[in-house]
């Protein structure tokens, strides 16, 4: 017998968002694991917030939902609440009843701009690592460093001459055939970091790595724990030749304790400074040897027959699933956001949610 599409709809409904949430799905883990990260944070929210006037958003529901941005790539704030209206997934996660109002995407964008100047993705990745710490699951002496291009919310028709060559190029332009989004010709003109600038996002640089095209980017950087794969630090600098080496020296002395440790990594760290300023860390340079004819490889017999250096070179190539993930899932091939401190502040949390997604993932297998 056939169905009726009866249009009637129901004036009651007793159905909760938990009800309606699989106990298998992967987020009720990692909703778990959110929660113990925030209420460990609560001491650091009574810091920023004060204790009297209006009361704002919960920063942890505003956490919740931009993990659900960086988890499911949801590519706007306006998205997002679009999101948070109708799916009750989304609800769940983040905390909300099934009748309760969503934010006002502007409204959202303030409230979660005060944890973006108060530091609080450092202290929620901190967190998320002692949780990996605490189930065995990161490795003390064995880590792997890389660096990966993240290009800038801006474009090359942004990167424009400096103030200073302005003034002195001042009455040689013609007008703008479109003030809003004029023609511009770059044909025989020399553009560098030096006498140009993004009027966009003017901490982005110019860089092009070796076979591609140049682009106004910055570079992340992470070091990894080579037994899980898991993120355990993070960096985010300006894009300049010499920024994967120091940030790489920089991560490495700040691994905890003084016993020593390897640290991976591909053939663009494999040079004297490098390994030397690596041997001064008490790290062993376990870094791929480049060698070609033109040139000999910093690292010498001493290193590469032992059998610890060949486990790293496999173990090192996980980098780049993490790169990858961030890239295709985490929002992070192209930034929205502008600002050395911004975009750093973003490449760290969703650092954050991929040590959480990789935390689950081990344990499910387990």
């Amino acid at each position: 017998m056939r169905g009726m599409d009866n249009k009637q709809v129901e004036l009651f409904s007793y159905v909760s968002p938990e009800k309606r949430v699989p106990a298998d799905h992967p987020l009720r883990s990692i909703r778990a694991m959110m929660d113990q990260v925030l209420e460990e944070l609560s001491p650091t929210f009574d810091a920023i917030y004060s204790s009297t006037g209006r009361p704002s958003i919960p920063p942890e529901r505003l956490l919740r939902a931009l993990l659900l941005q960086v988890l499911y790539t949801v590519r706007s704030e306006r998205q997002l609440m679009e999101q948070l209206d109708y799916n009750l997934l989304f609800r769940w996660f983040v905390g909300m009843s099934v009748d309760e109002q969503v934010w006002h995407p502007t409204v959202y964008s303030h409230n979660r701009d005060r944890l973006l100047e108060n530091g609080i993705a450092d202290a929620l990745f901190a967190e998320v690592l002692s949780i990996a710490q605490a189930r065995g699951l990161v490795s003390r002496e064995h880590f792997t460093v890389d660096g990966t291009v993240i290009e800038a919310w801006a474009s090359l028709k942004s990167f424009t001459k400096k103030e200073a060559e302005k003034a002195s190029a001042a009455g040689t332009q013609p007008p703008p055939d479109d003030p809003g989004n004029p023609s511009v010709d770059f044909h025989g003109e020399k553009r560098s970091n030096q006498t140009h600038e993004s009027r966009t996002d003017p901490e982005a640089r110019l860089y092009r790595k070796k076979g591609k095209e140049s682009k106004l980017s910055y570079i992340g950087h992470v070091l990894m724990e080579n037994r899980n794969g898991l993120v355990v630090d993070t960096r985010l600098t300006k894009a300049t030749g010499r920024a994967e080496y120091e940030a790489a020296i920089a991560m490495v002395d700040e691994i905890p304790g003084s016993h020593r440790v390897t640290v991976g990594g591909d053939k663009g760290y494999d040079t004297k400074e490098v390994v030397r300023e690596l041997r001064a860390s008490n790290a062993t340079p376990h870094v791929a040897q480049n060698l070609t004819a033109r040139r000999s490889s910093a690292i010498d017999e001493r290193t590469t027959r032992h059998e610890g250096y060949a486990v790293s070179q496999t173990k090192r190539k996980r980098v780049e699933e993490i790169f990858g993930w961030l890239k295709t899932v985490g929002l992070m091939r192209k930034v929205r956001h502008k600002g050395e401190k911004r975009v750093g502040w973003m490449f760290t949390f969703a650092s954050a949610a991929y040590n959480l997604v990789r935390i689950r993932n081990l344990e499910a297998v387990a």
